[in-house]
């Protein structure tokens, strides 16, 4: 089988390209699995020199990032949970029920996508600051459980349903309540699945809004734990490409489990009625 020369040239530089994309994360792993000092040798290569885990041994005991770890995962995972259940819910009201300002309310939120979050930081902490919420979980939990972006997807998908289906269920006496239960969110599901992963990724990998917040070592998440300890152990790199790499295995995981819907559910969202 001959395959076009443009076609080759495409899937060679697509290849090259993926390589200098993953050398870094190929290295890291590598380097977290080596003994102390020998990281930086010209002859890390894969396979070579002893391997050992003695590295992520000293990240959950000598370090104590443990806690940091099930930080991240307790605020990731609620904010992930909450976020689907509050933006799918707005985002159907947006797309089909009808009420006065809808579509002005939702000019104004596909408006806001363009406001860099750095922008409101400053007041949305004032804000936490007077509720009492500065140093807890709650603190970096409330402010990510409805996001313009997350509402705006679902929204858009959503407008992709047929009202005939809608007004169907609605004849036969089902309630919005029962209606978006058992029929807009099983038919929104690339949607929720694609919105799900992105609000895990961007929780989990959060760094800055975490590091405002929570002052207590106990409540850190593991970015800010990590991003601490890199002035007390700079020169230990092994064991701090260790716990860069438990900080990236749970993303990748999800990213894995999830990625066939990442392109259905934002093609999807595109769709304009």
């Amino acid at each position: 089988m001959k395959f076009p020369v443009r076609t080759v040239v495409v899937h060679a530089t697509l290849a090259i390209l993926a390589i200098f994309a993953v050398a870094p994360l190929i290295w890291m792993v590598l380097a977290s699995v080596r003994p102390s000092g020998t990281a930086t040798d010209l002859g890390l290569q894969l396979g070579s020199g002893t391997l050992t885990l003695a590295n992520y041994g000293a990240i959950f005991t000598r370090l104590h990032l443990a806690t940091a770890f099930a930080n991240s995962l307790l605020i990731a995972t609620t904010v992930t949970a909450i976020s689907l259940l509050l933006n799918s819910m707005a985002g159907y009201a947006f797309a089909k029920l009808r009420f006065r300002g809808r579509d002005l309310s939702a000019r104004l939120l596909s408006a806001a996508l363009i406001v860099p979050a750095q922008v409101a930081m400053l007041p949305l902490f004032l804000l936490v600051k007077q509720l009492g919420l500065v140093n807890t979980y709650a603190g970096v939990i409330i402010p990510g459980l409805a996001s313009v972006f997350g509402i705006f997807l679902i929204r858009q998908y959503a407008m992709s349903l047929p009202d005939a289906l809608l007004d169907a269920a609605r004849i036969d006496g089902a309630s919005e309540l029962r209606i978006y239960r058992s029929v807009v969110l099983p038919l929104c599901r690339p949607a929720l699945l694609t919105l799900g992963a992105f609000t895990f990724l961007g929780t989990w990998n959060d760094f800055l809004w975490p590091l405002v917040v929570l002052s207590d070592s106990q409540r850190q998440t593991l970015p800010v734990a990590l991003a601490n300890l890199l002035g007390e152990h700079v020169q230990d790199v092994e064991l701090m490409t260790a716990g860069a790499t438990l900080t990236v295995v749970p993303p990748v995981l999800a990213f894995l489990l999830l990625q066939r819907h990442y392109v259905r559910g934002i093609l999807a969202g595109g769709v304009k009625q």
